[in-house]
């Protein structure tokens, strides 16, 4: 099975290449996805973060008030750190799961969506390495209009990520996302012809 890591800047449209993966049948493990699943209420991870960082994490439904955590460590570094290495271990092992379902059932390729892939030093699980592109310019301005945040935000939960260009330099394949939905397609459809995966 061919493993093919995903990957991009917050806003550079990584979630849109992922979404066109499964619509044309490629499975597609998401770190974001199993890292909401192990902070939901009864997981060990909202376990952690409430034992952590305070029952001011909580909703008053009992779940995770991601708002509120999100405005915590995107401004503290140590806080991050501390963040990940609680609940990356938890991550790692359910995809991990997912990664041996799919080996079982003899996929001849899936894709990890992870968007910490060189943060988290997971590119070690992957034989290609697939980064989704945009200018800093362009990923400023997405992630403001997204988010509805105020420009000192928006920078600060980019710059709590490797930069794309950065990104960009260590992979295999480049999505450039900065035009139209329909050419950023023509590039995915491109790669299974170019020889980074089969027709």
């Amino acid at each position: 099975m061919i493993k093919i890591g995903l990957t991009g800047g917050i806003a550079s449209g990584k979630s849109m290449v992922s979404r066109w993966l499964i619509a044309h049948g490629y499975p597609v493990i998401d770190a974001d996805r199993v890292s909401r699943e192990v902070v939901t209420p009864g997981e060990k991870g909202l376990d952690l973060i409430v034992r952590h960082f305070g029952k001011g994490m909580l909703l008053p439904s009992g779940a995770l008030d991601r708002k509120r955590l999100g405005a915590l460590i995107f401004q503290d570094d140590k806080k991050r750190k501390l963040l990940n290495e609680l609940l990356h271990p938890l991550i790692r092992s359910r995809m991990f799961q997912q990664l041996d379902e799919l080996e079982k059932r003899r996929e001849p390729i899936v894709f990890l969506d992870i968007p910490l892939l060189y943060e988290s030093g997971l590119e070690t699980w992957t034989d290609k390495t697939l980064v989704v592109y945009v200018t800093p310019e362009e990923q400023l301005k997405r992630l403001m209009k997204r988010n509805g945040l105020a420009e000192e935000q928006a920078r600060d939960r980019i710059n709590a990520q490797m930069s794309l260009e950065a990104k960009a330099k260590r992979a295999d394949a480049i999505i450039d996302n900065n035009g139209s939905v329909k050419k950023t397609e023509e590039q995915i459809r491109a790669l299974f012809c170019n020889g980074l995966f089969d027709c």
